[in-house]
């Protein structure tokens, strides 16, 4: 069902879309009788004035711009999945800078809390009036969204779980960028490679992606996936694992920079130089990856370019409502840094750690 529009409110009204429009801009050019009218459809419709529309649809003046923020500015509730992910910081920057630019306030809540407590934060920002929606990471509850997608103008963020069919998807391409990181190991000559997954849509893409490539060059055989769980701890933990085993792989592709930066750690503390021993590369090419100290090879998934396309896809939403989802996917590239050469002799995949 979609959501009421000034039309709907004008038709139950009796009077022109003009009218309700001065009504709902509070003018003091209206009758009474008339602005009652236009109020009681409104409420009897559960018609919200949408403000962001307001501003992108007017052509106003810097005076009267200013003058209309005076009174508030539009709101956009922001829902992040976990806030110690520096990927998702710098989706957030792109996603700020746009919506700055265009005259609305983030709204931010904590996706993880979310969980934890079994709130539904999506129902506080409709509570709250907010203008669009923007859920960044992994999704809250399916039903939850598609409440929020009904009500609101939403957009997903950095995600590729199945999404309402009112909302637009915005993220990079996973299975592509995997795919750089994968064949820029088998270049270097590399046979021994080795995965540690993350969870999710984006971690099976990624996983998925892997495990193809590698079978395409006729590596299935000493392609190894370990699970992570996304962070530094478990890219360490996962990367333990793979290098105490009897066959240790030369190469390790992690799911993102974090669990790249675990891996670091266990290849030093096991004795192992990197790139000489070991091989290493991340993604999302985070603010981590670019430190001296680290300077890894990573694939950039571009986040502040996904988070001002997804501001442009809510403002277009927000202009209108009952156009069609889309799905943007921006393209990776592969930074090429420190952590990544040829293995360092014939066979290392087998020799033991220690």
């Amino acid at each position: 069902m979609r959501p009421p529009t000034i039309r709907d409110v004008a038709e139950r009204a009796g009077v022109s879309k003009s009218l309700v429009s001065l009504v709902l801009r509070g003018s003091d050019r209206v009758r009474p009788e008339k602005r009652q009218a236009v109020l009681a459809a409104a409420e009897e419709l559960g018609y919200r004035p949408n403000a962001a529309a307001r501003s992108l649809g007017e052509r106003r003046t810097p005076e009267a711009l200013d003058h209309a923020r005076s009174g508030g500015r539009p709101l956009v509730g922001v829902l992040l999945n976990d806030m110690r992910n520096p990927w998702f910081v710098e989706l957030l920057d792109g996603l700020n800078s746009l919506l700055d630019a265009r005259g609305l306030h983030m709204l931010l809540a904590d996706g993880h809390l979310n969980r934890r407590l079994g709130e539904d934060l999506t129902r506080m920002f409709t509570d709250l009036r907010v203008d669009g929606l923007v859920a960044v990471g992994t999704l809250p509850a399916p039903e939850m969204l598609r409440t929020a997608a009904e009500r609101l103008p939403t957009v997903v963020a950095g995600a590729r779980e199945p999404v309402p069919s009112r909302a637009d998807v915005v993220a990079g391409d996973d299975a592509y960028g995997a795919r750089l990181a994968t064949e820029h190991l088998i270049a270097l000559g590399h046979r021994h490679i080795a995965h540690i997954a993350g969870r999710g849509t984006v971690g099976e893409l990624r996983r998925r992606s892997f495990e193809t490539v590698m079978r395409e060059h006729g590596l299935s055989g000493t392609a190894v996936v370990e699970q992570g769980d996304l962070t530094e701890e478990g890219g360490y933990r996962a990367t333990v694992r793979l290098l105490s085993g009897s066959r240790r792989p030369t190469a390790v592709f992690a799911f993102n920079d974090m669990a790249c930066v675990g891996a670091l750690s266990a290849a030093g503390e096991l004795g192992l130089r990197v790139p000489l021993d070991l091989s290493l590369v991340g993604y999302d090419n985070t603010y981590l990856a670019r430190l001296r100290h680290l300077w890894l090879t990573t694939v950039d998934n571009a986040g502040h370019d996904v988070g001002r396309r997804a501001a442009q896809c809510l403002l277009d939403r927000i202009a209108d409502p009952a156009r069609p989802a889309r799905l943007v996917l921006g393209t990776p590239a592969l930074e090429v840094r420190g952590t990544t050469a040829p293995p360092a002799e014939e066979g290392a995949g087998h020799r033991p750690v220690g």
